[in-house]
């Protein structure tokens, strides 16, 4: 029986990467609250440092705010940053959307995740749901086949994360229905509906945000 490889550092900060993330979200913590090295460090059984390299990892994509000396806090975002970051959403998606190529491949890719999604939201798994929302967007800036337009969404829907955390439960309901809708716009080849459905979404989704959080 051959031992288990021992995990490397690398390996070690993803899992707490991964770990950290999901803990902000099953907690659903806001409003700055305190992250600390030694509980994750507790909570994993590893040492201090993947912990703080996770850390810095989830700093630098909007999801956490480092103060010296006084720890890691959940980032919260202005009704302000809010609106900017769909706005520069909804424009990387709809360019998108317009220019992406219209295989079997990237349709059926569209559809299959219409299907988890609709799974997922089943057993009620919000991480999940979140995850699977993401890709389904990614698959339409990529197959826009711009390689930069790619990173840039990507680093939005990063910072976006955390929002995502607060739509589950008022929008997560209609994402089937808006992503089929996506899906088979562009099965048809009716790419101007598409690129409207798109648009919608987003926005429906942006507004949704904003009004819970002036609820709030």
């Amino acid at each position: 029986m051959t031992a288990p490889k021992p995990k490397t550092a690398s390996s070690l900060t993803e899992h707490a990467h991964q770990s950290i993330k999901r803990h902000i979200l099953s907690s659903d913590m806001t409003r700055g609250e305190r992250l600390t090295e030694e509980f994750f460090a507790r909570e994993l059984g590893i040492s201090k440092s993947p912990v703080r390299e996770a850390m810095n990892s989830l700093e630098r994509e909007g999801l956490l705010r480092i103060e010296p000396r006084r720890g890691a806090f959940v980032r919260t975002f202005s009704e302000r940053e809010i609106a900017d970051l769909y706005t520069v959403r909804e424009i990387l998606e709809v360019y998108a959307a317009t220019h992406a190529d219209l295989t079997e491949e990237f349709v059926d890719g569209l559809r299959a995740s219409v299907k988890r999604t609709k799974e997922i939201l089943q057993r009620d798994d919000k991480a999940a749901h979140i995850e699977e929302d993401i890709a389904f967007h990614a698959r339409i800036v990529e197959a826009a086949g711009n390689p930069e337009l790619t990173r840039v969404h990507a680093n939005i829907q990063e910072k976006l994360w955390l929002c995502r955390c607060h739509t589950y439960q008022i929008t997560s309901t209609d994402t089937p229905k808006a992503h089929g809708e996506i899906a088979e716009r562009f099965a048809t080849g009716d790419r101007a509906g598409a690129v409207e459905a798109v648009r919608g979404h987003i926005q429906f989704v942006s507004k949704a945000l904003q009004r819970a959080q002036l609820a709030s």
